[in-house]
């Protein structure tokens, strides 16, 4: 990436910028809309935030060489970036680009393994059955706030054991949606109108104060539970004899115990961080793709019907178990599809670490550097009819042509380390809840996308009923 020996191509601007604010006023109004025409005037696009510029990459052969390629010159950064840190910290998924993010990364990475999540699988399918199978039939259900909920108490099982107390869950899933409100905002608007003492700057600190005293609770909670002498470490000291009361006490830890195992390297701050990180994206991306995926199931016959006899085929009359998720390759089309019509990230930034030409486009040193999931997701030229729901471009004879665009996890050493469990999470509850309910309907209007930190549905209430007619 040696200095350019031709003169670089001018950059092309999209129109309708406005003095002092920018495109800021077209990415709170239409911002999907917006984000995904850029595509029409080149494969670098600079649009303004507030004052600032930023160069869109609308290629995603490009995008790949920012992620991959020539990532050492495009550290994660960016108005994106400087947004989530005020509430994720320096999380693995927030933390520059350097020898502290490949030292946490490699001290998380055994949370995981498939071997260490299926320890907590069938704690997870317990969880998801008993909320699911405690809605009351025929009444509408306000879907988006429905999986958040679920997910979140669903990660907080398979992160935190099976033992959490029942107030930390409850204002989890209260703080969340209003922190990323609020975390979308210092995004969009102009830096100097975030720094205000205005009500709504002061209220988000507040709320991201209180969850990071919430997650401190959890932690402490989580070490008392586990700390020799506690009643539930007592109830291991027969585990070698017993390996079945070992393999429950294993599910009953959760997945942070492998992080407090090494807490004397990264610190009690980094604690915080580290589970904030994992929090917010595990509400966020999981709960809202599900939501989706019901929407779009409620509206094709054909997909749930097959989505029902391939779960029917591999657990018959018994509820699912971990070991049948691999079983369930139509439902993977059916989730996958769904995260690629609907995001879930819609706008995410990186920092040109130098003057660096990129496409032919000189992109100047300390330029916020944004790529969009969503807009190459819905690229016409490797998604046809990319609005359309079709679960089957996902068929090993299709998928090929996709390669390099469905990028909702990201790539290369920055990709979404929980991707794993966040698999594993959006199986066991879309099976649990077509095991639980045989028919369901959407009851409000179709649901329009909002583009928050992910897309999600503006308003989306569905009805759950025991029987199969209608």
């Amino acid at each position: 990436m040696s200095a350019p020996t031709t003169a670089p191509i001018p950059t092309p601007t999209a129109p309708g910028g406005l003095p002092l604010i920018g495109h800021g006023l077209r990415l709170v109004r239409d911002p999907l809309p917006f984000i995904t025409s850029l595509r029409e005037y080149g494969s670098v696009v600079r649009i303004r935030i507030g004052p600032t510029p930023a160069y869109v990459v609308t290629d995603p052969a490009l995008t790949r060489q920012v992620l991959v390629t020539d990532a050492a010159h495009f550290p994660k950064g960016g108005r994106y970036y400087d947004a989530l840190r005020v509430f994720l910290g320096d999380g693995v998924a927030t933390v520059a680009d350097g020898d502290t993010h490949l030292r946490n990364r490699r001290l998380m990475q055994p949370m995981f393994s498939r071997a260490h999540i299926a320890e907590r699988g069938n704690a997870m399918i317990d969880q998801v059955r008993t909320m699911v199978g405690a809605w009351p039939a025929a009444e509408p259900r306000d879907m988006f706030a429905g999986m958040n909920e679920i997910t979140l108490a669903t990660f907080l099982v398979a992160v935190f054991g099976a033992d959490l107390p029942a107030h930390l869950e409850g204002e989890f899933t209260a703080l969340m949606p209003e922190i990323m409100k609020g975390t979308i905002r210092q995004v969009i608007l102009p830096p100097w109108i975030t720094r205000l003492p205005l009500p709504a700057n002061r209220t988000h600190a507040d709320r991201v104060a209180r969850l990071r005293a919430l997650i401190d609770q959890a932690i402490d909670h989580h070490i008392g539970v586990t700390a020799p002498g506690s009643a539930s470490a007592d109830s291991a000291s027969g585990a070698e004899a017993c390996p079945h009361a070992s393999a429950a006490r294993r599910e009953q830890r959760g997945l942070f115990e492998t992080l407090l195992g090494v807490e004397d390297q990264l610190g009690r701050r980094q604690l915080q961080d580290e589970a904030i990180t994992l929090l917010a994206g595990a509400i966020e991306t999981t709960g809202t793709t599900l939501a989706w995926a019901l929407y779009e199931i409620a509206g094709n016959p054909a997909v749930e019907r097959r989505l029902r006899e391939e779960l029917a085929s591999v657990c018959e009359d018994r509820p699912l178990r971990y070991d049948d998720i691999d079983q369930l390759p139509y439902a993977r089309q059916v989730l996958q599809e769904a995260i690629r019509k609907y995001g879930p990230s819609w706008m995410v930034t990186r920092t040109a670490a130098r003057d660096i030409v990129l496409g032919g486009h000189l992109i100047p040193e300390g330029a916020d550097v944004v790529w969009s999931p969503y807009l190459h997701q819905h690229d016409s030229s490797r998604f046809p009819d990319p609005d359309t729901f079709d679960p089957d471009r996902w068929e090993a004879d299709r998928v090929a042509a996709t390669r390099g665009s469905f990028l909702a996890f990201g790539d290369g050493r920055r990709k979404c380390i929980g991707e794993n469990l966040a698999w594993v999470e959006l199986h066991i509850i879309l099976a649990t809840v077509l095991q639980i309910w045989p028919r369901f309907k959407v009851t409000s209007r179709p649901p329009r996308a909002q583009a928050v930190i992910t897309v999600k549905p503006d308003a989306l209430a569905m009805e759950f009923h025991s029987d199969s007619a209608g």
